[in-house]
């Protein structure tokens, strides 16, 4: 990683954004922890948009960003348990949704990474994903004339450096906030419950908001999921090498849960059914509990966000 893309992770966390408005239901949402660059414009929001939806960042310019993360499916996959990459090649790992990442601490399903600027590396240079190298991105992007231009524009120096490549896409990808949901409404007292969803809302208290946190529904936290596991794939342990661990992956949110299937790392579960079936021995839930627990969950839908044209496919004009 060069010494400019170190420099902006600093500035990420000391540069705390005024325009953020985003902690606006009465449960008060925490405070970001990735923060939005100097260089955070609506410019550079529209050159990372246009970015994450084109192949041009893979190595035979066949997926993009967008191939893993739809936007309608909460920014994951939904036809295959994992990530699929270029040459029809299979990753081990189901790709996570892309939103409210400001409060991220560490990123990827073993936290590899902790900066949602550098965290962009991993999907653009694994050759089970888009198999590309950095020095060749910008080669390609260099000899793009709108790319060129728009770079130019924003970062003010004739050739694109790395540095603007994973912060154009940061600038798309820290704007992706869900907090929209029927549950939001009911939270800010606009909505009720129904009977099994507030039977379920208890239920989710008791059971489940230790390590799915309201209002962001996730925890920054590594836990056992209880999966019988393939010892290819350890999870946390892969990154510290300490045996405590093992097994060990992040929380994900809970949020647009309905929409972000299949689930678990490795995508083995393709319902909430399922799911809550695999939980459900283990809280001992019987099935009308499980029903209700489901019922709240739908709550956590955002369809705004799901539905947002200023989030979804987007070519750069000169």
């Amino acid at each position: 990683m060069t010494n400019k893309v170190l420099f902006l992770i600093l500035l990420s966390v000391l540069f705390i954004s005024a325009t953020w408005n985003w902690q606006q239901t009465l449960q008060k949402w925490p405070a970001p922890i990735q923060i939005k660059t100097v260089y955070a414009s609506k410019a550079s929001f529209e050159l990372g948009r246009a970015l994450f939806y084109d192949p041009i960042l893979s190595v035979d310019s066949s997926i993009s960003c967008a191939s893993c993360h739809l936007s309608f499916t909460a920014f994951t996959h939904v036809d295959h348990p994992t990530s699929h990459g270029i040459a029809d090649r299979i990753g081990k790992r189901n790709a996570p949704g892309l939103f409210n990442l400001a409060w991220r601490q560490n990123f990827h399903w073993d936290g590899g990474v902790t900066s949602l600027t550098g965290q962009a590396i991993n999907p653009l240079t694994h050759p089970d994903e888009m198999g590309e190298t950095l020095q060749h991105i910008l080669l390609k992007l260099n000899r793009h004339p709108n790319y060129a231009a728009f770079f130019k524009r924003i970062y003010k120096q004739k050739q694109i450096e790395s540095w603007m490549l994973l912060d154009a896409l940061q600038q798309f990808t820290i704007a992706l906030v869900s907090k929209d949901s029927y549950y939001d409404k009911v939270m800010q007292g606009k909505a009720s419950f129904s009977i099994q969803q507030a039977k379920g809302f208890a239920l989710f208290e008791q059971h489940c908001n230790h390590c799915h946190t309201a209002p962001l529904f996730y925890s920054n936290r590594f836990e056992i999921n209880g999966l019988v596991i393939d010892t290819s794939d350890l999870g946390r342990y892969e990154i510290t090498g300490l045996p405590a661990d093992r097994e060990k992956f992040r929380v994900p949110t809970l949020r647009n849960i309905s929409y972000s299937f299949p689930y678990m790392h490795d995508g083995r579960f393709k319902s909430l059914k399922e799911v809550l079936r695999h939980y459900g021995q283990k809280l001992q839930l019987n099935d009308p509990q499980q029903k209700d627990l489901i019922a709240f969950l739908k709550t956590l839908t955002d369809s705004t966000f799901l539905t947002n044209p200023r989030f979804q496919y987007h070519t750069l004009t000169p």
